[in-house]
């Protein structure tokens, strides 16, 4: 039987909860790192083939979301090395957020095949028109100062509270909560990621500034309201394209 940490001396305890920290803070740095090098080395994904444009998607989701998941990830970390044996390990809790976006990813990417394929994306830049950007912007924007992004969002920045309200135990809890980490995410951030589409759905840039969009909404202590003023003025910019 797995000793609890109530039995264990607690500078040993300390040291493995400072060890298991330190393999994880590098094993999402590394993530991170190989899903940014990937999307820079690759082609533009014009191709019309789903599962290429999926795994396009996919990776790029794990290049922009992982940092600002990496509080919850590794709050998950520190209970999984208190309760050795007990607690399934942080890549289940990892898999379960990366399903949730993989899902997203499908979905993106099947909305990606067939705006290019009627037009509404460009060809060339993967990116719409002023009208339908316009159109984005202003739909993202009052996404943000809905009652649902503040509930998402809510989970997303106290991964502590999450924990308390959906924690279950089990083989197959950490995969269960990683999915529902990250389908809060998900209600939090994908209108935002929406945006890829205004930029360019491959322009490595403009996908680095939502990510510090999405960063600073999550880390930040007062991103929760850096968020409703950039909804506002997303909705202000989205309203000047169409008029002007």
């Amino acid at each position: 039987m797995a000793s609890s940490a109530a039995d264990e001396p607690a500078a040993p305890l300390a040291e493995r909860i400072a060890k298991h920290q330190r393999w994880m803070v590098a094993a999402l740095g590394l993530i991170t790192l190989a899903a940014w090098a990937w999307l820079a080395t690759r082609p533009m994904m014009m191709s019309p083939s789903l599962p290429m444009v999926v795994l396009m998607w996919s990776v790029m989701m794990a290049a922009m979301m992982l940092p600002s998941a990496a509080p919850a990830i590794l709050l998950y970390g520190r209970v999984a090395a208190q309760r050795p044996g007990t607690v399934a390990p942080s890549s289940q809790f990892l898999a379960g957020y990366l399903l949730a976006w993989g899902g997203f990813s499908l979905a993106a990417a099947g909305a990606q095949v067939a705006a290019t394929t009627t037009g509404l994306l460009d060809r060339m830049t993967l990116s719409a028109s002023s009208t339908t950007g316009a159109v984005l912007w202003i739909a993202a924007g009052l996404y943000q100062l809905t009652p649902l992004k503040r509930a998402c969002l809510a989970q997303c920045r106290s991964p502590a509270a999450f924990f308390a309200r959906h924690w279950h135990g089990g083989p197959a809890a950490a995969l269960r909560l990683g999915l529902a980490h990250g389908l809060f995410c998900i209600g939090c951030c994908g209108a935002l990621m929406a945006l890829l589409f205004v930029g360019g759905a491959m322009n490595l840039a403009w996908a680095a500034a939502l990510a510090a969009v999405v960063a600073v909404e999550k880390i930040v202590p007062c991103g929760n309201r850096v968020g409703r003023l950039l909804g506002v003025a997303m909705i202000a910019w989205g309203g000047f394209v169409l008029l002007f």
